[in-house]
């Protein structure tokens, strides 16, 4: 029987087990709708006990149907026949776990312990395994099937008919063409990763590797594994999910859905911080200086300042006597509300604290007669009091905190002994007027808004007794929440946040690309994981930050106290060993003290190098056409941060453009993924971290290199994002 005849009875006979599996999940469908069916009649029986259940039944078919729903595509991936002693049925594995009309398991989630042995055996050590198979799917149509030979003496001794299918799994999942979004590797898992998925889920787990080495969606599947073992806490805690970039956070968004989890944020650097979003980098020079460790002690200064415009004498007649409160008087209030706590939290106690440095002003007889409730009484009937004591005290947000720093001589003043007058220079720069946020400031807001602290809320008891009002001081915050009145001095009205600085937590954090994230991101994504687990993901010559030591610091202050579990890939499933062996070459020669890994494919074709170009626009569309047109899915045109617009026109205006052959045209112009997306996207070195492409035009890479103090490091990394095609244009 030939090869070709074997493999379509195969495909048959798993098509079969298939269409069965689908069949069930529409019965497990239906259940679930009738389960949000009778949870809805429940909530229809009048009472508490009714309303209850009705919640509690909708949000469990809820959370099933959507489960449901994201298991279509691959449904169905794994099969694992076993020595027959053990089992002598086959074990499928999938996405989601099934169980057929008698309650029997028809499909094993791939996280449960029984699954595991579908990405931990080998044939040093088959765990029982006879013979592992993988069915490739497109929706509920088996395709293919590839098959390893795990136990050939298993095989032998039971005369087992396991015949052995396909090139091998890994290898056909390497060689597909890419779009533009990471897909699960659910069905290629190798042992090494694999034991960094199923690592325990207390502490810190650290995947280290050089590229292509798969740690990126090893990290997401663990999340997905986590989630399957402790659904109550992560569900409950949140997981979140660092990346480096909008565009990033877009490639790896499918990967989590398709394994059937959604209770997961995925948020980039520029929107860690709720409510903000910033997509736009700073120049080098800037961004070294706001990611620096030092920016906390500025911050710090900063929250700490007078609003600037806020009123700085306060000056009323009680009845024999003139009672002032002048910049040293204010000054001790202020210095006395600071040592209690964080700014905004010392809000309700500001009236308070300027009446009783008032009342000690009140030496009259008439005054001293009347006692000190009486004088409170007057002084907080008085609108010019309350509107200073507001003017004076304001509620602050981090926005307007940081833009006090646009002005120069605050600037100076809070950054004296911290940042050198050539990096306020640059600071002021990047903070021009009507500027909007870059990922940089991002840090710089989160640790505004610890320094300055939520504003207290108080119960409706404390706002309707007139006697707390009297004692704990004026509720301040309904004066700026009126609708008639704006706070002097931003002069806008205030209205507190939706969010505040206890919302921030999360059960685990996983940050990708770790090793660029400042000192000051460390801060930043190392409050939003105190009491959590960690899943870090990096390797340290990809790094963009130019001072490692400071960033390793403040990465051991936010993973402080947690027991460290180390994982390291050692094989790069991305690049040719052509691409990679050139890549490398670079890092050794640039003195990188990079991790290598082995490139485990082989194309053929080495990279194409381009020197000595006149006309760079038309050796780029050249190039691009040409990888276009050789490889069937994305192509990855990189380009320093100077060219970016440049070559975006360039590419813009193909058609338009006389002499270009009809097919490069048609290949550029009109090919999208299936997604529906271009295939060819122009990025900055920076923009490719984590992702991948079938081809990848390098444009000018010396000006990448020299870019930033970590040019070199930068390259490498565009060096290393190609499954099958590089071109360098020089």
């Amino acid at each position: 029987m030939t090869e070709e005849t074997t493999e379509a009875r195969e495909v048959a006979r798993e098509q079969e087990f298939v269409d069965r599996v689908y069949l069930q999940l529409a019965d497990s469908a239906k259940a679930a709708q009738q389960l949000a069916r009778e949870g809805h009649e429940r909530g229809r029986l009048g009472h508490e006990g009714g309303l209850v259940e009705r919640d509690a039944m909708v949000f469990q078919a809820a959370k099933r149907i959507a489960q449901l729903d994201a298991a279509h595509e691959g449904l169905v991936f794994g099969r694992l026949d076993m020595r027959p002693e053990l089992d002598p049925k086959p074990r499928y594995v999938g996405r989601i776990g099934l169980r057929d009309a008698d309650r029997d398991s028809l499909l094993i989630d791939w996280r449960a312990p029984a699954a595991a042995v579908f990405y931990q055996a080998t044939a040093a050590e088959p765990h029982q395994v006879v013979r592992r198979r993988v069915l490739r799917c497109t929706g509920p149509q088996v395709v293919g099937v590839e098959d390893e030979l795990l136990d050939a003496e298993a095989l032998e001794e039971s005369g087992l008919d396991l015949p052995i299918v396909g090139e091998g799994a890994l290898m056909a999942q390497l060689s597909r063409a890419r779009d533009r979004s990471m897909h699960s590797i659910v069905a290629t898992i190798q042992a090494e990763q694999d034991r960094a998925i199923r690592a325990p889920g207390k502490g810190v787990v650290a995947i280290s590797g050089g590229p292509g080495t798969g740690k990126t969606v090893v990290a997401l599947h663990r999340a997905a594994f986590l989630l399957y073992n402790d659904r109550r806490r992560y569900e409950t805690g949140g997981v979140l999910v660092v990346g480096p970039s909008g565009v990033f956070m877009r490639y790896i968004e499918r990967v989590l859905p398709s394994l059937g989890e959604t209770a997961v944020a995925l948020r980039s650097l520029g929107e860690v911080v709720d409510g903000v979003r910033a997509v736009r980098h700073d120049e080098p020079a800037v961004a070294d200086v706001k990611g620096s460790a030092r920016m906390a002690e500025l911050v710090r200064r900063t929250a700490r300042q007078q609003a600037p415009g806020s009123p700085r004498e306060f000056r009323v007649f009680y009845r024999d006597d003139t009672v002032v409160l002048d910049r040293g008087a204010l000054g001790r209030v202020r210095r006395n509300l600071m040592s209690q706590g964080l700014r905004n939290r010392q809000l309700p106690r500001v009236p308070q604290a300027l009446l009783d440095q008032m009342w000690r002003q009140v030496r009259g007889e008439r005054g001293r007669e009347r006692g000190r409730e009486a004088f409170d009484e007057e002084m907080l009937g008085n609108d010019d009091f309350l509107d200073f004591a507001a003017s004076w005290w304001p509620p602050l947000d981090a926005r307007t905190v940081l833009g006090w720093l646009r002005d120069p001589e605050l600037l100076a003043r809070v950054g004296e002994g911290v940042v050198s007058a050539e990096e306020q220079r640059l600071l002021l720069k990047s903070w021009s007027p009507g500027g909007d946020l870059s990922i940089e400031d991002v840090p710089l807001l989160d640790e505004l808004r610890y320094a300055l602290g939520d504003v207290p809320a108080r119960t409706a008891d404390e706002r309707d007794d007139p006697l707390t009002a009297i004692e704990g001081g004026v509720d301040l915050q309904e004066l700026f929440t009126a609708a008639d009145r704006e706070y002097a001095p931003t002069g806008r009205a205030w209205a507190p946040p939706t969010h505040s600085i206890e919302d921030d937590g999360f059960a685990h954090v996983l940050v990708d690309e770790a090793q660029d994230l400042t000192p000051m991101q460390w801060r930043m994504v190392g409050r939003r994981g105190r009491t959590a687990s960690w899943t870090i993901v990096g390797d340290p010559a990809q790094s963009s930050w130019p001072v490692p030591e400071e960033s390793a610091a403040a990465r051991a202050e936010a993973l402080e106290g947690k027991a460290l579990h180390e994982f390291h890939l050692s094989t790069n499933y991305r690049n040719s060993s052509e691409i990679y062996e050139h890549a490398a070459a670079y890092a050794e020669r640039v003195g990188l003290d990079a991790d290598l890994p082995t490139a485990v494919r082989s194309t053929g074709v080495p990279p194409k190098v381009v020197e000595g170009v006149a006309d760079l626009e038309a050796a780029t569309r050249e190039a691009v056409a040409e990888l276009a047109d050789a490889v069937a899915g994305t192509v990855g045109v990189v380009v320093p941060v100077a060219r970016r617009s440049e070559v975006n026109a360039w590419l813009a205006s193909w058609p338009e453009r006389a002499g270009d052959a009809a097919g490069a045209r048609a290949a550029v112009d009109s090919s999208v993924t299936p997604s529906g997306e271009d295939r060819v996207v122009v990025l900055t070195g920076l923009d490719t971290k984590g992702l991948e492409f079938d081809g990848i035009v390098v444009v000018r890479p010396q000006e990448i290199e020299e870019e930033s103090a970590t040019g070199r490091s930068t390259l490498y990394v565009v060096l290393t994002r190609a499954t099958q095609l590089l071109t360098t244009i020089s």
